[in-house]
């Protein structure tokens, strides 16, 4: 998948003026969150119950390393085979030398935001091995050459319409319908066939169980469960963060999970697998290959500030509630993670530098924290972040930023500065007002007015209509 990261303005224009997902983002989020609520009120103690989570989650963070041996120790004795990929590049590779070795062409692959992360569907095609996404979503996102919408539904914004052209052209689907029981069902034959195909499936990992070397999954419509039993070896990815102490806080983190995550009670599938099949059992692969991916993750883990975002147990919750992702949806942000979410974990994997946009992008209003079930608190991260940018770019622009922002404080300071120099400054910054916005700079000012529109400085100041005002009464300043 393409890493799109660096256009975030420019994109989140264009979907600004998408009226169906602007629609479409008026009601679907706001009914998930309401769904939250109401789910999270089955809980004897909503609050204990969120705060018990957030506890797990700390705990799981700063046991990480310890944690993550004993998962590793515990997988290895069920029989599974724990593999370590440093980058993206190297889990690619183990996943590519697994296929080519048993003279894999085609996989199928369970819904993994991880292996969205590593660009694991583009390796796999250039080496020839065709890879198809088998949870719905995911099938017509990766159809359609897009990022996921939402973390949840990744093509839940995608209108019926256009689902039954890609369907008719890509899925052998025979009749026009627009009836999502049947297409569906279309897509349900076309994916079948492949299972029953496939020799290597690939899935993601939402918890793995340090005391025992188990893996959990949770899901909706039983793809990953396909792709944990059909084929004869299947490969689990899963980034560090998502080892948990026990299964008592694994199986307490799948309540939390599914409320915040659908406003389910427990999703329709949870499967809990530790290592491949026994002799006597008649389902689940001769061999399981745990690849944990670090990708950036260490660099974090060594970051006190940052750690926190390692937190993030991948629900969704963030987005339902976020003012900003309610009006743009989840393309802007131009990777496998978007929302709060995206803005926590973009810039820290993939650089300040390429992701500018995306922690300033934000109101500070506080609510992503509030809802979070692992407890992070989003708005401190981005102002880490706007703090360390601000630090980079002092570094690159040198003295004279330092000038510029000398004289505006002096002026700041100084009434009788500022308004000698508005006087000077207004009839230039009306050249540049389009319907009364300044909306284009020239020179070094040229970045800060392409994402913002401000009015033309007024002709006349309030200062100047207010001394006007008192002196027609015979006041004074």
């Amino acid at each position: 998948m393409k890493i799109d990261t660096g256009n975030f303005v420019r994109n989140a224009k264009l979907e600004m003026q998408n009226q169906y997902a602007r629609t479409f983002l008026s009601l679907l989020p706001p009914y998930i969150a309401a769904r939250r609520v109401k789910v999270m009120g089955s809980f004897p103690d909503p609050a204990a119950a969120q705060e018990l989570s957030r506890a797990i989650r700390a705990e799981a963070v700063a046991r990480m390393p310890d944690l993550l041996e004993e998962f590793e120790k515990n997988a290895i004795a069920a029989g599974a085979r724990v593999l370590w990929a440093r980058n993206a590049a190297e889990a690619n590779e183990m996943i590519l030398s697994i296929a080519r070795e048993r003279n894999v062409t085609m996989v199928t692959k369970g819904k993994s935001m991880i292996s969205e992360e590593t660009g694991l569907n583009d390796a796999l095609a250039r080496e020839g091995i065709e890879p198809f996404e088998t949870d719905l979503g995911e099938f017509i996102a990766q159809q359609l050459g897009r990022p996921p919408f939402h973390i949840v539904g990744p093509a839940i914004n995608v209108p019926v319409e256009e689902v039954c052209d890609l369907f008719m052209k890509k899925a052998g689907m025979q009749e026009e319908t627009t009836d999502p029981v049947e297409l569906g069902y279309a897509a349900r034959l076309f994916l079948r066939d492949k299972f029953r195909r496939a020799r290597l499936g690939i899935t993601g990992v939402n918890m793995a169980v340090a005391d025992t070397g188990a893996i959990i999954n949770v899901e909706n419509e039983g793809n990953i469960r396909f792709n944990k039993s059909s084929p004869r070896t299947q490969v689990s990815v899963m980034s560090p963060e998502k080892v948990v102490p026990t299964t008592t806080d694994a199986l307490h983190l799948l309540r939390v999970l599914c409320r915040n995550c659908t406003g389910q009670s427990i999703s329709a599938y949870v499967s809990i697998d530790r290592g491949p099949r026994e002799p006597a059992e008649i389902d689940g692969p001769e061999e399981l290959f745990i690849i944990i991916v670090d990708n950036g993750r260490s660099r974090l883990y060594h970051d006190p500030k940052l750690r926190e975002a390692l937190r993030c147990i991948r629900c969704g919750a963030c987005l339902n509630l976020c003012p900003v992702y309610a009006k743009i949806g989840g393309y802007p942000y131009g990777w496998a993670y978007s929302g709060p979410m995206g803005q926590v974990l973009n810039p820290a994997l993939l650089g300040l530098e390429e992701t500018g946009d995306l922690f300033k992008a934000c109101t500070l209003c506080g609510t992503c924290r509030e809802v979070c079930p692992a407890g992070i608190d989003h708005p401190a991260i981005f102002l880490h972040y706007r703090a360390l940018e601000v630090k980079r770019k002092r570094r690159s622009s040198g003295r004279w930023e330092a000038i510029l922002f000398g004289v505006w404080g002096t002026a700041a300071a100084h009434s009788a500065v500022w308004r000698f120099l508005y006087r000077l400054a207004r009839p230039v910054l009306a050249v540049f007002g389009k319907k009364g916005k300044i909306e284009a700079m020239p020179g070094p000012f040229a970045g800060w007015f392409g994402a913002r529109d401000l009015p033309v400085p007024a002709r006349r100041t309030f200062r100047d209509q207010w001394r006007e005002s008192l002196s027609k009464q015979g006041g004074a300043s």
